[in-house]
């Protein structure tokens, strides 16, 4: 017989127990972080949003949290033992110091987390070394500055990493293009072109023959259509994350239909709604993301037809990501127990997404690696409103 799942809200903080009756051991518990922001949706008890739309900061971290407790009653089903706290991060009145000193957070040996907020990431991974115990970090921002954590575990990989990839993917299939960087005013555009030109010194092979474009903090049309070439595929690379730029480099294309061209974002444009637009649909468009959700499988069309049928709305990815989260690192929890970390990419329980999860070093004979992250990096291709991975 299987067990049941007890819910309790006290402070923020939800305990879902996940127990098969006839089991003897104590269960696993595990920690779950998300910025549902509930102080601004209720006073007290009292929902105080009324029936307007939900706003637009809150959607994510309620998704990932409905992602999370799909995930339980899958568990649930299956009779997995095990005990759940799930951490509103945004409440308040307990910011992340209060909530880590909960005595109820003694004997939890994995934490999951969906950050929005790159201060909040340091204390989190401090806890997580000082006990000794994963903490699992599945969306922007990443490392939050945390350096000589074993334990400490990046889903959702570095810029550096990404751009290592979109390199490879060019090298791969426009190096004989009309490459174009297209560069913005600021420090952290010039650190992504920096990593762009270290791997141009390091690569092996024929180095790539990009031209660059500099702007201001806008996109001139006019300065950027001077550098295409009619007579060749050109292939514009965004090298900023802002959005409202990125957005105007595919306009561009979109008003110019003379010339042929392909556009490459950034890891960001995983979530970029404006690349939606009608009149963008038959423009190529490149990114990176460390996950792919094909929305065509058997687990995708069960949580789409479940979620659709309860809250009569599509389920966004971070309904999938935190389904996933806790539905596979349970698993692979319960498999290894104290061999979990040297396990993470394992392939056993896959819902969506392969890992390839490796320690990082800043210095090679420090014995502990400063994080692990996940080197598992999907090129996606968004052309006539379909997302297919390319490499």
């Amino acid at each position: 017989m299987k067990g049941s799942i007890t819910v309790l809200l006290v402070f923020c903080v939800s305990f879902f127990t996940i127990q098969d009756t006839h089991a003897q051991e104590a269960p696993i518990k595990i920690a779950v972080f998300a910025p549902i922001y509930l102080d601004s949706a209720f006073n007290g008890t009292a929902f105080k949003l009324g029936n307007t739309s939900l706003p637009k900061y809150l959607l994510p971290g309620l998704e990932f949290y409905n992602g999370v407790m799909m995930a339980i009653d899958s568990l649930n089903a299956e009779g997995v033992n095990a005990e759940v706290l799930i951490y509103d991060s945004k409440q308040s009145e307990s910011v992340i110091q209060e909530i880590l000193s909960k005595p109820e957070l003694e004997g939890v040996s994995l934490i999951i987390a969906s950050f929005n907020n790159r201060n909040e990431i340091k204390p989190l991974a401090d806890f997580a070394l000082s006990k000794k115990i994963a903490l699992i970090s599945e969306t922007y921002p990443n490392d939050g500055g945390v350096t000589e954590n074993p334990y400490f575990v990046l889903i959702n990989s570095t810029l550096r990493t990404h751009i290592d990839a979109l390199y490879k993917y060019l090298q791969r299939f426009h190096s004989t293009d009309n490459l174009i960087w297209v560069k913005r005013k600021g420090s952290l555009e010039d650190m992504i072109q920096g990593f762009f030109t270290e791997l141009q010194k390091k690569t092996p092979s024929l180095a790539l023959r990009i031209k660059t474009v500099d702007m201001v903090d806008s996109l001139n049309q006019q300065s950027l259509l001077a550098g295409l070439d009619s007579n060749r595929n050109n292939v514009l690379i965004c090298g900023s994350l802002n959005e409202p730029f990125g957005n105007a480099i595919v306009k561009t294309l979109s008003d110019n239909k003379d010339f042929k061209g392909t556009v490459i974002g950034m890891p960001t444009w995983d979530g970029f709604k404006d690349l939606a637009k009608p009149e963008y649909k038959n423009i190529e468009i490149i990114y990176s993301s460390p996950y792919n959700f094909p929305r065509t499988d058997k687990t995708s069309v069960s949580i789409n037809n479940k979620y659709r049928n309860k809250f009569q709305a599509r389920p966004s990815d971070q309904v999938y990501k935190g389904f996933e989260a806790l539905y596979h690192f349970t698993k692979l929890l319960i498999k290894h127990k104290d061999a979990f970390l040297n396990n993470l990419s394992d392939k056993s329980f896959k819902v969506f997404n392969d890992y390839d999860i490796q320690p990082i070093r800043f210095k090679r004979d420090t014995p502990n690696p400063d994080y692990l992250e996940n080197k598992k990096i999907y090129i996606l291709k968004k052309l006539d409103g379909q997302v297919k991975p390319v490499f």
